[in-house]
């Protein structure tokens, strides 16, 4: 039987059930939970925000396989106040390192949020700093290279301090809060499946 969980990861906490040190991993918030069901890709220690966890190994490889293209909207906090240029680099493409190559970005949504999300406070929070303003973006990506929306904002002249991934697809982290997670019902899981199941 596939099942389906939806989690609301932390900041500072490994996308993994094994352990590394002494930081925090999925088995901190998974006490009880079937040997099969692995995270879907990862968030880096450093971002909060969706993952999705499961069996179904043919959803997983669709999720992971960069030319079904699915998209990721993520809620940015950058350094600065930014700027329409900024938004509209990162919209139409911009040039990023990543593994010693030069990487020119597929076009994005890109929307400056000026009030700011709901979203929980960080624990602990980003270090505020009185004469450096910030700003929020949300970022809708189809493309998933290593560290891309840091390497974009820094690319920009707006370095993130705080990245939370909202939404895969269709499936958003609403009404979760850190540390929480649900299992998905048959409607929200079809979400994910639409696509996927025309490649199986």
């Amino acid at each position: 039987m596939f099942r389906y969980l939806i989690f609301y990861k932390p900041f500072q906490v490994l996308s993994q059930f094994s352990k590394e040190g002494d930081k925090k991993t999925l088995a901190d918030y998974f006490l009880s939970i079937p040997r099969d069901i692995y995270p879907v890709g990862r968030l880096d220690y450093d971002s909060e925000g969706l993952l999705l966890l499961t069996n179904d190994k043919q959803l997983t490889h669709y999720l992971l396989e960069p030319k079904y293209a699915h998209r990721r909207t993520y809620l940015v906090q950058v350094e600065g106040a930014i700027t329409d240029e900024a938004i509209s680099r990162l919209a139409n493409g911009i040039d990023i390192n990543v593994n010693g190559r030069t990487h020119h970005t597929a076009p994005a949504q890109v929307t400056r949020l000026d009030a700011g999300p709901q979203v929980p406070d960080r624990n602990p929070p980003i270090r505020f700093r009185m004469n450096i303003p910030t700003s929020w973006i949300s970022l809708t990506l189809h493309e998933g290279k290593n560290r891309q929306v840091r390497r974009m904002t820094a690319a920009a002249g707006f370095p993130t301090l705080r990245l939370i991934r909202y939404s895969i697809g269709d499936i958003t982290i609403e009404g979760l809060l850190p540390g929480d997670y649900r299992e998905l019902p048959a409607p929200e899981k079809n979400k994910l499946l639409v696509k996927a199941d025309r490649n199986r």
